[in-house]
């Protein structure tokens, strides 16, 4: 593959969360250490948001998996931690239970 198809590769997951126009999220909020301030933002973001195609939930759920997904490797154990946390709550925000759950 040549050098800029991969440069552009690697780059048009960055100005998705940078520009997305589906939501309008808080600026750091992926980088904060709360995973309960973390759903409540992307919860807010979503509720609030008109241009987003499908349901708040998955919106703002979409959002937080696209970022861990992005962020790969590099992405500190302790900080994944809480991610995957937020993730819970923001389901928890929105009454839905875990895959695994009973």
């Amino acid at each position: 593959m040549a050098k800029q198809a991969i440069q552009e590769t690697q780059r048009w997951s960055g100005r998705v969360t940078r520009e997305s126009n589906a939501l309008d999220l808080e600026e750091g909020v992926f980088t904060w250490n709360d995973p309960k301030r973390i759903a409540a933002s992307l919860k807010r973001s979503a509720d609030a948001s008109r241009r987003r195609r499908s349901s708040p939930f998955r919106s703002a759920m979409s959002m937080l998996v696209f970022y861990i997904n992005r962020a790969g490797r590099s992405l500190d154990k302790d900080h994944l931690r809480i991610l995957e946390q937020a993730k819970e709550e923001l389901r928890r925000l929105y009454g839905r239970q875990g895959r695994y759950r009973k």
